[in-house]
């Protein structure tokens, strides 16, 4: 879609966007990057999508008090973008309130006069801070049980800003807690290393070193087709890319010196990369994660040579996908050491270290470094 094309103003060709993004289920990124924004109206759309889509809770909190039929999707979009530039972007009230009415369909621009006028004036009150802070009450409550209320609190806060962008030097855009990772797993000159769920390709593409082999595999054959194009991109070389699925991974046993599990996770700590990811995971899907997690984990210890590590990391804070996997390792293989993390850059957590999002500004990840017993 482009704004110039169908005429419409970018506060129209936000609420189209976002109907998308909550109607059709659409992910806002790949919405935004097909949309053809011409350059003078992109950061405005921009802006309002990911913005709306992170603050949607809020929003209607602060909506809902002055309709009483509720709206067809657009119109509460709309509301939702005149309210997001009210409170949220300190646009002045006669600016965003005359070009969201400008926005709507001819029919509902009464309506949508009236409620946004009543916002503007409103002083908001929030009886809890999910609800201020426009997460689902589960997230909030699983990360205050897992960091306790102030650190979740702030990394909630944290995450409602968008997260910078870097850049490694060889041109692959990564966060730099994943960068981080990469770093901490300590891969040496000689040592054939698996990354083992390793799509897109970040962090194999960031191990390969010279002399270093490094095995990257993914069970989805579209991510290992990433990591391939990542790997020809950046110039890294490596050993090579399987589409195999690391429960039942086609590798001797005992034939690496260090196995990364970088674990399929409920991404609790990525939320301010992802604007509509705290809408789509459940709390019934931690526990199914954390199961398979430890299944990785345990399928890694096999593959993994006597003395070598096993590195297990998630971009999430949740206790049963950290803590809890700890406690796994733990029952299971009482004779494998955690190596400490000295980085000062993480806090120590439970037999791993975690660096949250507020700490560097960067995601929030956890992980924790394993030798196995022998060698």
């Amino acid at each position: 879609m482009s704004s110039a094309a169908k005429g419409l103003s970018a506060r129209a060709v936000a609420a189209s966007l976002l109907d998308r993004v909550e109607g059709d289920g659409a992910y806002a990124n790949l919405v935004l990057a097909s949309a053809h924004l011409p350059p003078r109206d992109a950061p405005l759309i921009t802006e309002l999508v990911y913005g709306v889509t992170r603050m949607r809770r809020a929003l209607d909190h602060l909506i809902d008090g002055f309709v009483s039929d509720p709206p067809d999707l657009t119109t509460r979009n709309l509301l939702r973008i005149g309210a997001y530039q009210l409170h949220m972007m300190a646009t002045p009230a006669y600016a965003a309130v005359s070009e969201t009415v400008q926005a709507a369909p001819r029919r509902q621009r009464g309506f949508v006069n009236a409620v946004l006028r009543r916002v503007a004036d409103l002083e908001p009150a929030w009886p809890t801070q999910a609800l201020r802070l426009s997460y689902p009450d589960w997230i909030v409550e699983q990360l205050e049980r897992a960091l306790g209320a102030v650190d979740a609190r702030a990394a909630l806060e944290q995450m409602n800003r968008p997260s910078p962008v870097t850049t490694r030097p060889d041109g692959y855009t990564q966060d730099q807690a994943s960068q981080w990772v990469a770093e901490l797993v300590g891969a040496q000159s000689g040592e054939r290393v698996l990354d083992m769920c390793a799509g897109p390709g970040g962090k194999a593409t960031a191990l390969a070193q010279d002399s270093t082999t490094v095995v990257a595999a993914d069970r989805r054959r579209h991510r290992a087709s990433l990591v391939a194009a990542n790997a020809a991109r950046t110039g890294a070389v490596l050993g090579g890319v399987v589409a195999a699925d690391g429960l039942h991974a086609p590798f001797r046993p005992g034939s690496f010196h260090r196995v990364l599990v970088d674990a399929p996770c409920s991404g609790l700590g990525v939320l301010g990369r992802r604007a509509d990811a705290r809408w789509r995971v459940g709390p019934g899907d931690i526990a199914d994660l954390a199961l398979l997690q430890s299944e990785l984990v345990r399928a890694a210890f096999g593959l993994v040579c006597p003395g070598g590590a096993v590195v297990y990391s998630v971009c999430t804070m949740t206790a049963a996908e950290t803590t809890g996997i700890d406690d796994t390792v733990v029952q299971e293989f009482p004779e494998a050491m955690a190596a400490p993390i000295t980085d000062p850059r993480w806090r120590p957590h439970a037999r791993g270290a975690l660096i949250l999002p507020q700490d560097h500004n960067t995601d929030g990840m956890f992980v924790a470094i394993y030798k196995s017993p022998g060698g």
